[in-house]
């Protein structure tokens, strides 16, 4: 079941009513079992998946928060093994078996180990890291083991962050399972305005971008220059919409209940270095690295070398927490690469934008810092979206050497003249889309268009909500996809 979809809209409507109309103390019960169904609908015996590390987890919290000394790190280490035991036998095992088989063919040898064959479980690593965050909590003295199972299960289980966050921690999530949450019409009016835009954002844009990003990225020796140059910046908004729209709903979900999970999302091309990228893009996976990972590594309170030893780490274990292949760990190296580089030319840097007077023009000087951003970003993309290696390089090169060779064949023609599989108007429209998502994206930083709509009067509200709603239906892609990040 996905949020885009019919299935879901009834699911939604069923279970959220029923929460409030049920008494509080059943209320944990219904999204327990509710959670389970969303997530049965996939492949039901992947349940008994989630159920084990939950069992473990759960037993091991409880262990860890009564002991002391030896027995606390045992079963910490216990609950950690178990969780990334499965993600490793699922995720990477077919990957590392392929890297021992390439190295045995190397050497003169046969690689025995035979491969799976077996799907991966739907937003695997999310509740994985999940599940982690709190035996760790427990194990810090942050977060008090919980004694409920069931309460402790729909912390992993909760429907509207299952399968792609936000990554949430029990000190934000659990205590909430036990506040009674009224019915509350401006929240829950909120809440649903966010789920809007998310599902806006999903099916009018990033579903819109994907058909042309699909077809130039799956046949790219068809394609050269201008066409992957924009398949590429096309590929950066459509997975921003994609998983920013989806992180929109599961958090207008969890409000319209009363549930406060974390933002995601702060508008991240807008950031002026890589560095401020990833405070802003899937902050709830960037902190946890950062908790879990870099300060533990010793974060910056160390030697240079070792700070950047320690970034390169985070960003690589990164590229592979988001999928086993080579092309997710360069992209995660580009990332690692490009913090490395802005730590070292930090001072050159501010040397140049004096030189050429930069530092006295702060608007261009942001503006500058943001398109450099977003193009290093962008550049990374292409290997996150390219199924190999050698085709991420082949369109890399072919932006740089062939791109503005191609700008004449956009001129003049009802067609765009690129074989993008779609007219020079729907590629009209989608940069019309892009611009619309980046204007609101302002506007809402400044204002808070949510709150703001609020001060006008219901009949104004109400065209608003039904040009919108008539705009998302009459815009609507007819190319309606799964959500990008659920096969992480």
């Amino acid at each position: 079941m996905v949020f885009n979809s019919p299935h879901f809209a009834v699911f939604f409507i069923i279970v959220t009513s029923l929460y409030f109309l049920i008494p509080h103390k059943f209320r944990w019960l219904l999204l327990l079992v509710s959670s389970y169904y969303f997530y049965m609908t996939y492949i039901p015996i992947y349940v008994l998946i989630l159920e084990f590390t939950i069992i473990i987890d759960y037993f091991s919290g409880i262990v860890i928060e009564e002991s002391e000394g030896y027995k606390r790190k045992l079963f910490l280490i216990i609950s950690l093994i178990s969780n990334i035991g499965v993600l490793a036998i699922f995720k990477y095992f077919n990957f590392f078996n392929n890297v021992v088989s390439q190295l045995s063919l190397f050497f003169g040898y046969h690689n025995p180990i035979p491969f799976l064959s077996w799907a991966l479980p739907i937003g695997l690593s999310f509740h994985t890291f999940q599940a982690m965050s709190y035996t760790i909590e427990v194990y810090r003295k942050n977060q008090k083991a919980e004694r409920n199972f069931g309460i402790y299960s729909l912390y992993v289980m909760f429907y509207p962050q299952l399968v792609a966050g936000p990554i949430e921690r029990p000190q934000n999530l659990i205590h909430q399972f036990y506040e009674k949450h009224n019915f509350d019409y401006t929240r829950v009016t909120n809440g649903l305005k966010l789920m809007a835009w998310g599902l806006f954002k999903k099916i009018v844009i990033a579903d819109r971008l994907s058909v042309l990003v699909d077809y130039v990225f799956n046949s790219p020796y068809k394609h050269h220059g201008l066409s992957f140059l924009i398949a590429a910046i096309f590929f950066s908004f459509q997975i921003f919409c994609d998983f920013s729209g989806y992180s929109d709903m599961a958090i207008g979900i969890a409000s319209v209940m009363g549930f406060k999970l974390m933002k995601n999302f702060n508008n991240p091309y807008h950031a002026k270095s890589v560095r401020e990228f990833w405070t802003r893009w899937h902050i709830s996976l960037s902190t946890w690295f950062k908790d879990y990972l870099y300060i533990p590594l010793g974060g910056n309170r160390v030697s240079t070398l070792r700070l950047c030893l320690n970034l390169f780490i985070v960003f690589m274990i990164s590229g592979l927490w988001h999928g086993a292949n080579w092309t997710f760990l360069i992209w995660g190296a580009l990332h690692g690469f490009y913090i490395i580089i802005s730590i070292a030319s930090q001072k050159l840097r501010r040397y140049m934008a004096k030189k050429v007077f930069l530092d006295r023009l702060p608007t261009l000087n942001n503006f500058l810092k943001v398109l450099v951003t977003f193009t290093l970003v962008t550049f990374a993309w292409i290997f996150f979206r390219a199924n190999t290696i050698g085709q991420a390089f082949y369109i890399s090169k072919s932006i740089i050497t062939d791109s503005f060779g191609d700008i004449p064949n956009l001129i003049g023609k009802s067609h765009t003249g690129l074989d993008l599989k779609i007219t020079k108007m729907e590629l009209l429209l989608s940069i019309i889309f892009i611009f619309f998502l980046e204007g609101v994206q302002i506007l809402h930083s400044r204002y808070n268009l949510i709150k703001v709509s609020m001060n006008y009067p219901a009949y104004y509200r109400w065209t608003v909500y039904y040009l919108f709603l008539f705009t998302m239906l009459y815009f609507i892609s007819s190319s309606s996809h799964s959500f990008i990040y659920f096969q992480f």
